[in-house]
């Protein structure tokens, strides 16, 4: 099993910055792929971004490209959110989630409880 942890959230004013964090514990070496996902206020879950643990695929939702960057630090076995430029329709609970099938898109098996971000305007 694989735990996943985020933190990092806040209350930050439009145009302002983040960087979520998501530590993994457990049988962190079957993890192929991380990626962030978000809930909006009455809206589905929905992908932010994604890496595989290697680095050498990333991916991002429209709405966030340029604004948002995915990394990570394998020592720590942790994954980042950095969050720029934040807008008021990027406030939701942001989830991590862990994928342990080598396919990508990434099929998630692991998920964080979740951080709420709140932008306001």
């Amino acid at each position: 099993q694989v735990k996943l942890v985020e933190s990092g959230g806040g209350l930050v004013q439009a145009g302002g910055s983040l960087r979520l964090s998501c530590a993994a514990s457990g049988r962190t070496f079957s993890i192929y792929a991380k990626g962030w996902f978000r809930q909006r206020p009455g809206k589905e879950r929905e992908f932010v971004a994604a890496m595989t643990w290697s680095g050498s695929i990333t991916s991002y939702t429209n709405s966030v490209k340029g604004r948002f960057t995915i990394s990570r630090d394998n020592t720590k076995n942790t994954v980042y959110l950095q969050m720029n430029s934040l807008r008021p329709e990027d406030t939701a609970v942001y989830y991590c989630a862990g994928a342990s099938t080598a396919r990508w898109p990434a099929d998630y098996d692991y998920w964080g409880q979740g951080t709420q971000v709140t932008v306001s305007s």
